[in-house]
């Protein structure tokens, strides 16, 4: 996480609470690595904000890799 999101105590807030928002998510898809990028606006968001902009991030990530093909190389 970048130091543009905030001192030490703030980024391990933001890590904790995106890990705590992320994990319902992630169980969901056992066959996926998932990489989350807070921004400095993560620090001042709420928490219901976190959860609605996550859940739309991760909808969005869905559709695209449900429609994508697949990459060279690799089995359908």
């Amino acid at each position: 996480m970048s130091k543009s999101v905030g001192g030490a105590v703030v980024r391990n807030r933001v890590k904790r609470r995106l890990r705590h928002l992320s994990r319902p998510l992630v169980e969901s898809s056992s066959d996926l690595h998932v990489v989350v990028r807070a921004l400095p606006a993560a620090a001042s968001a709420s928490s219901d904000t976190l959860a609605s902009d996550l859940a739309g991030a991760w909808q969005a990530t869905v559709r695209r890799l449900s429609t994508s093909t697949p990459a060279r190389g690799t089995a359908p």
